[in-house]
């Protein structure tokens, strides 16, 4: 079988919507030490800053940044006390073999993807991923329990740097192509909602600029409902000036444009 290209996906915001879950842990973390809780739109802020991909280092940085421009005697908590907070509001009872007991708020996120997606492509020769900031256990728990994908191709938190560094995206495109990437590998394309995913292609460019490497970009769902009209024409302003080829209104427009990306 000729591979045709290859299509990597974020999963926090592309896959799943986690406006009720992270979202709701940063939101609830931010306030839990700072007793300020800040709004959607002002995690969507810091996240186009292109540099915070880990939310447990973004509540931390919004906790430091209130602290210092409301001028509170407040000391803000150490990394390994927040990040014990967050995965108790996200997990809540955690066991990452037994997810059915989890309780917290990764119980409310919704599939954003069509299940038959990875099937078509597989169906045109071409090969599909995920490179994502999330945990090993509620990334497997998105892509294995509810999407039932069977060893899914994934690259983890903590098992790469984080993104906008394209070591991970590098590593894992490598790995399904079974060959070095260059002028006679296969198009890659990579899917994500934030500045640093676009960067992240940004940045495999200029290691590999032999190697076709296409930037996918879709507003996170918060932003598609009525009432976010003019906050999403922003927000996909700033995909576009990062780097991005193409704003997707949605994931499921793959089954619509990957011929055209890599046939």
């Amino acid at each position: 079988m000729s591979i045709k290209g290859l299509i990597l996906f974020d999963i926090d915001g592309v896959i799943r919507d986690v406006s009720n879950s992270y979202r709701m842990a940063i939101i609830k973390t931010v306030k839990h030490y700072c007793f300020w809780e800040p709004s959607i739109f002002e995690i969507d802020e810091i996240k186009n800053e292109g540099i915070w991909n880990n939310d447990w280092d973004l509540s931390l940085e919004l906790i430091k940044r209130h602290i210092v421009s409301n001028r509170l005697t407040i000391t803000p908590p150490t990394r390994k006390e927040l990040v014990c907070h967050f995965e108790n509001l996200y997990f809540g009872l955690k066991s990452p073999l037994e997810s059915e007991i989890w309780t917290g708020f990764i119980k409310n996120e919704k599939i954003l993807i069509e299940k038959n997606i990875f099937s078509e492509l597989t169906k045109n020769s071409i090969l599909w991923g995920f490179v994502s900031g999330a945990e090993r256990a509620s990334a497997e728990y998105i892509l294995k329990n509810k999407l039932k994908l069977l060893n899914p191709p994934l690259v983890a938190m903590g098992e790469a740097p984080d993104k906008p560094d394209p070591k991970g995206f590098i590593y894992l495109s490598k790995k399904l192509l079974n060959q070095e990437l260059g002028r006679s590998a296969p198009p890659i394309a990579y899917i994500g909602d934030t500045v640093a995913d676009v960067k992240t292609i940004i940045n495999s460019r200029k290691i590999i600029p032999e190697q076709k490497f296409i930037s996918l970009a879709v507003a996170p769902p918060h932003l598609h409902l009525k009432n976010s009209l003019k906050a999403r024409e922003i927000y996909e302003s700033k995909l576009k000036i990062a780097g991005a080829d193409f704003i997707l209104n949605s994931v499921n427009d793959i089954k619509i444009i990957f011929k055209n990306l890599f046939f």
